[in-house]
């Protein structure tokens, strides 16, 4: 095993958050570069390849996704080859940090992204946020981001009250207004289920040139874990970074959805509520034979066929 590969194996489980954060620095240190930006935030960088990802994390996320408790990027630079970059915080900050903007400018500074032939941003949520603002650190770079926040300042999203305490934040100076920010890039794939309606407001905020749009319907508010479950996310950043993820090659991707149960429920109960009920047991019959899910035998044996139905 080459000896860069060894730090994909070095432990990090079964620690409590600070000393996980001590030891993953240790661990980044013998292999790369680990700097502690402020008391919330970090990077992680391991040089290897020509094509650098850049993700944008919460160790509480990480930890939860990852069995190993390892950042998600790691996977990709350990199978692929690729450098990472991992900017990490405690908590859903969104990186709106004057630490970080310090970061990103020597970063600019030091002519850093031009060394790669290639490189991919990619976050969730407050993370995905980060990830389409921060890509104008690195023009022509590649943006994959999931169900992101375009802004939560109140005078563009006040219909947005989920995030509520994050008001206060300033988000129009440095790196502000996520649809701005990724003018320079060379492709941004968002990602969102557009019957989630603020996360499809904001997505809507992100229309451009050179924006794709990937509807995940039905799914909810954790797309992010069910990407992963469904095991697209390694094909998504491969296509993302080249240029390859259009709607064809995602729809394609996309089939997996037939054997995920979430999804699953999701539209079986959009046609409840739309009294779509024909169709409802086509649906829950076929899975049923398939998964044998207990939720879709239950839905049948309260949908008995009915010779009245209007369908």
């Amino acid at each position: 095993m080459d000896d860069a590969d060894s730090v994909f194996d070095e432990p990090l489980t079964g620690l409590k958050q600070q000393a996980w954060l001590e030891r993953f620095a240790e661990v980044v240190n013998a292999h790369g570069s680990f700097t502690s930006l402020d008391s919330r935030h970090s990077a992680a960088l391991l040089e290897r390849g020509a094509t650098l990802l850049v993700t944008f994390e919460t160790i509480e996320g990480l930890r939860t996704l990852s069995a190993e408790d390892q950042p998600l990027g790691w996977s990709m630079s350990k199978s692929h080859g690729w450098s990472h970059l991992c900017l990490l915080s405690s908590g859903d900050t969104w990186f709106r940090a004057q630490s970080v903007y310090n970061y990103f400018d020597s970063l600019i500074d030091d002519g850093f992204f031009d060394e790669y032939s290639n490189v991919v941003f990619y976050g969730a949520g407050p993370c995905g946020y980060a990830a389409a603002a921060f890509s104008v650190a690195a023009p022509g770079s590649k943006v994959l981001v999931i169900q992101p926040q375009a802004t939560l300042d109140p005078r563009v999203t006040e219909w947005d009250d989920r995030f509520v305490e994050m008001r206060r934040e300033d988000f129009n100076t440095r790196f502000g207004y996520a649809p701005d920010m990724i003018d320079a890039a060379d492709h941004v794939y968002v990602a969102y289920d557009p019957m989630q309606q603020l996360d499809a407001m904001h997505a809507a905020l992100f229309t451009r040139s050179n924006v794709t749009k990937l509807r995940m319907r039905f799914f909810g508010s954790t797309l992010q874990s069910d990407i992963l479950s469904l095991d697209m996310l390694t094909t998504m950043l491969e296509r993302t970074e080249s240029g390859e993820l259009d709607y064809v090659s995602f729809a394609r991707l996309f089939r997996r959805r037939r054997n995920s149960r979430r999804y699953l429920r999701g539209l079986l109960m959009h046609l409840t509520q739309q009294e779509r009920i024909n169709l409802g047991r086509v649906v829950a019959t076929n899975v049923s034979q398939r998964i044998r899910g207990p939720f879709f035998l239950n839905w049948l044996r309260d949908h008995p066929v009915d010779t009245g139905d209007d369908e």
